[in-house]
């Protein structure tokens, strides 16, 4: 018996198949085009459809025996479809500027701070109420046609097995879900003008949709017990492959967006996560939450120094490089993809400062990380009304094989942090809630058992976070000075 992972991306979908005890086997991947104008931000649903089966079916022909897949996606974006299941229109993405002024029309009739206590999420034009009353605005013809309206997740599901539901995680990213009631908001669907009933059905994170239709049976090559979960937010999905079950553990996702994610024993100062723009979501365990802490540029700005100053070089040698165990004195603001939590500027820029004729590019590299530790640390103190109580870090991503980098986290922070072998939590985490969903698994104890595999824990030194945080006291204020510099107002 094996358990499968989808996990689906705005550019590409991934189908991983792990062996009964919860080992890694094999994967295949699938991309899809996205298209991005002025006008809009869009992705065609039936090629990505195309992707899901042809990834599915590839694990499928070399692992006939698969007993269930669980999917995770990314959030926010929506698609209206006919009864059939077919989309009536491309795809709008998050990042679509269309819904601007919707959103400030709900923020008019129930007020920014109400919306925010009922869902749990700034009011922000990215998420999908905004852009389902654009549509209703602007494509009246098509919002009038739609039986339903699907996010990613429940829309693979639903082409699986024709059932309609959506986990609480996901629902969430609508920004019309009661992060209490743990049920789609009456209010925010009236006020904005929203049938609820084309919604799917909100289910706990985790829940089985049932077997698959003989029509997805045929087009995949799964047989027809397999069965198909709603896992997840991509998020929550990792946040559970890393083994973070209780608000004593954040988990530090160190992919290529730099993602602190802690866990909540009951809804957070409501105050607190509004100023920071921090969303609040239903965990898996029921009666626990979770906020999202991110940089859009973690991996990435480390990346981007390793081709743009150190050519030839790889990360390890660069690291090599520097030579000496002491902070270089740089200040990097890492907002080379514009600023997230706590400030979600996107008309932020990156900089670095203190540069000399003298500074090398180890120096440069290794500044890039301590920019990004910074940012944690930033995100970190923003997050002490809130009610978090974590006292460690579980590590993943491929940042956590950085030795140097997760040694440097421990010692801004002033936390432990471990490091996972798993590069993927997503997919980890959408395996074990699958292989819970089937029977597999006892319980998320059991699952993280068979499936989480710590590799080194980094504590932090005393004199270290001392030297660190002289430099982060500058740190502190350059958001600041530099933003009115970049065109803009703090």
């Amino acid at each position: 018996m094996k358990i499968a992972g989808l996990d689906i991306g705005t550019t590409g979908c991934k189908c991983t198949v792990f062996d009964e005890g919860g080992g890694y086997l094999d994967k295949a991947y699938r991309d899809y085009p996205v298209r991005r104008q002025m006008s809009g931000h869009e992705i065609d649903l039936s090629a990505m459809m195309d992707g899901v089966y042809g990834a599915i079916g590839e694990m499928a022909g070399k692992y006939p025996d698969i007993a269930g897949v669980g999917v995770t996606s990314f959030g926010e974006t929506f698609v209206l479809t006919d009864g059939a299941g077919t989309p009536l229109h491309p795809a709008m993405l998050y990042t679509d500027p269309r819904g601007v002024e919707e959103c400030g029309e709900l923020v008019d009739k129930l007020g920014a701070k109400h919306i925010a206590e009922i869902t749990g999420l700034r009011p922000h034009e990215m998420y999908s109420i905004s852009k389902l009353m654009w549509m209703k605005k602007h494509r009246p013809e098509v919002y009038a046609q739609a039986e339903r309206v699907h996010l990613i997740e429940d829309f693979v599901v639903w082409h699986l097995t024709h059932t309609h539901q959506i986990d609480y995680s996901l629902a969430t990213r609508t920004m019309a879900f009661d992060i209490r009631a743990l049920d789609w908001s009456g209010e925010i669907f009236n006020a904005a003008g929203i049938d609820v009933k084309r919604m799917g059905k909100p289910v706990p994170t985790g829940t089985s949709a049932g077997t698959v239709t003989a029509a997805a049976a045929q087009k995949t090559g799964l047989s027809p017990d397999t069965q198909i979960v709603s896992v997840s937010h991509d998020q929550v999905a990792a946040a559970v492959g890393a083994g973070a079950f209780d608000s004593s553990v954040a988990v530090d996702g160190a992919g290529t967006v730099e993602c602190l994610t802690p866990i909540y024993d009951g809804v957070p100062d409501i105050d607190a996560m509004y100023r920071g723009y921090y969303s609040i979501v239903p965990y898996v365990v029921l009666g626990k939450y979770v906020a999202y802490a991110f940089s859009y540029t973690g991996g990435a700005l480390i990346q981007w120094a390793m081709e743009t100053f150190g050519r030839g070089e790889t990360n390890e040698s660069l690291e090599r490089a520097y030579g000496r165990d002491e902070p270089t004195g740089l200040l990097v603001l890492p907002h080379f993809a514009g600023a997230a939590t706590p400030y979600m500027d996107t008309g932020s820029k990156g900089a670095i400062l203190g540069l000399t004729t003298a500074t090398t590019v180890p120096e440069l590299y290794r500044a890039c990380m301590e920019g990004v530790a910074y940012e944690m640390l930033l995100n970190y103190e923003a997050l002490q009304g809130s009610g978090i109580r974590f006292t460690r870090l579980n590590a993943t991503g491929g940042g956590a094989k950085s030795k140097v980098w997760m040694q440097m986290k421990a010692d801004v922070l002033n936390l432990p942090i471990t490091a996972l072998k798993t590069v993927d939590a997503g997919t980890v985490g959408c395996a074990m809630l699958t292989g819970i969903a089937i029977g597999r698994f006892r319980d998320l104890a059991n699952a993280a058992a068979h499936m989480v595999e710590e590799t080194e824990t980094y504590y932090p030194r005393a004199e270290m976070h001392e030297q660190y945080m002289r430099i982060y006291e500058r740190y502190r204020d350059v958001y600041h000075a530099v933003r009115p510099l970049m065109g803009g107002t703090v």
